[in-house]
């Protein structure tokens, strides 16, 4: 994945904060490459074509630059793939962090779409912690189990290490209500890992580290 270097409000050239992920099991196979300071380049084929819809949003609105390629057991259902894609995602998501050094941390963004509307916040902080407040009305957008939206989440923030705290405020429809989601959390994490110009290439936290 190429990415040009990037050059913070002072002038000063950082290298793309970049991920290579292969994570295999006997039930899937995901391979992750991820560019935090990309243009929304998307190239995800998980074999799970809604997932796959989310997945762009995260890259479009997010504006990372993501390919994933994932294979698993869906002839028995969607969940181990689902999940592990959100694993190694997240696992992704904390390499390219690095130590977080010089980002802004927390991210806040409010999305509608529709009739729908999500309040998402979240923190790089190293301690993952998962508040889900969606309540989705059917069981089913196509043939994607609206279950498993929970289990991405689980998997995405436990392998990040991130605190992320999902709200929904309004909504009908379980395609309008996910997808809002899904672009909320692009926007607030966007605005997490991005760079801090004040904070230059100090750990943004009281400690002087994050971690677990």
């Amino acid at each position: 994945m190429m990415v040009s270097d990037v050059s913070t409000p002072q002038g000063r050239e950082v290298l793309p904060r970049q991920a290579i992920v292969d994570r295999q099991t006997k039930e899937t196979r995901v391979h992750v490459e991820m560019c935090l300071d990309g243009t929304g380049i998307a190239h995800n084929q998980t074999g799970i074509p809604f997932l796959d819809h989310m997945l762009d949003q995260l890259c479009s609105h997010g504006l990372l630059d993501l390919r994933v390629q994932a294979t698993g057991d869906t002839h028995i259902d969607d969940h181990h793939t689902n999940e592990d894609v959100g694993i190694t995602l997240g696992m992704a998501l904390d390499q390219a962090l690095g130590d977080r050094r010089g980002i802004q941390r927390f991210g806040h963004f409010v999305a509608p779409l529709d009739e729908s509307l999500v309040e998402v916040a979240l923190d790089c902080s190293g301690r993952p912690h998962l508040s889900y407040g969606l309540t989705i009305p059917t069981q089913r957008v196509g043939t994607y189990d609206t279950q498993l939206v929970r289990e991405f989440f689980v998997a995405l923030v436990n392998h990040s290490r991130m605190t992320l705290h999902l709200r929904q405020l309004d909504g009908l429809n379980s395609h309008h209500i996910i997808e809002a989601t899904f672009k909320a959390f692009a926007r607030a994490l966007r605005m997490a890992i991005a760079i801090d110009p004040r904070r230059d290439q100090q750990i943004p936290s009281s400690k002087g580290i994050i971690q677990a």
